[in-house]
């Protein structure tokens, strides 16, 4: 059995068929996504297990945008696993500037546009690697750009972080509906109400600091 393929069947729920590598992303992500709230080492492994999977599913169904970010995604871990232990001084909760506000707005425009003219054409460039073209490429590039910015926010504790968050688990929802991969989709609308959970969180802070 080959357990890496999107055709290999787990179970089915109201006839759509899950698959393992599918099950596999979107659980332990779900279970990284856990052990990250209670400040858990074990947020690491699974969520390496998490873009490796995912890594593997994006590559099938042609998201190569997310399927890259998955490689963003388990370098930043293998770093954070490796830092967990370090002390540093707790940093407050803040804001963005106008400035950077409008900053990070032109990055994640241009990014996008960028990524998107890159993700398109990389069938014609690498056809051995990835015989098909790219699907809905600049929304697959958005999602990408703004998860990397998002994570650097989250990084330097910035409340604004959230906002991007929701906004691409929105995108995210809506484009893993439209290629059939509901199970993820799933897993994006919990994401989306753990995002809007930490905003309100973070803005209580930003509130009484």
């Amino acid at each position: 059995m080959d357990f890496f393929s999107i055709n290999q069947v787990a179970f089915r729920v109201l006839d759509y068929p899950i698959s393992y590598i599918e099950l596999t992303g979107t659980l332990f992500g779900l279970i990284s996504v856990y052990y990250a709230t209670r400040a858990n080492v074990l947020t690491w492994p699974t969520g390496i297990v998490n873009e490796i999977a995912l890594f593997v599913l994006f590559f099938q169904v042609q998201l190569y945008a997310d399927m890259l970010l998955q490689v963003f995604f388990l370098v930043v871990t293998i770093f954070g696993w490796y830092n967990w232990k370090m002390k540093t001084t707790e940093l407050p909760v803040s804001r963005l500037s106008n400035a950077a506000v409008a900053l990070y707005g032109v990055v994640l425009i241009a990014g996008t546009a960028l990524m998107g003219m890159t993700i398109s054409r990389v069938h014609l460039w690498l056809p051995a690697y990835f015989p098909l073209p790219a699907a809905y490429p600049y929304v697959d590039s958005f999602v990408m750009t703004a998860s990397i910015l998002a994570t650097l926010l989250l990084a330097k504790k910035q409340i604004d972080t959230w906002i991007l968050w929701i906004t691409l688990d929105v995108v995210s929802i809506v484009l893993y509906l439209i290629k059939g991969i509901y199970f993820l989709s799933l897993e994006y609308v919990i994401f989306l109400g753990l995002a809007y959970s930490g905003f309100i969180q973070w803005r209580k802070k930003l509130q009484y600091d």
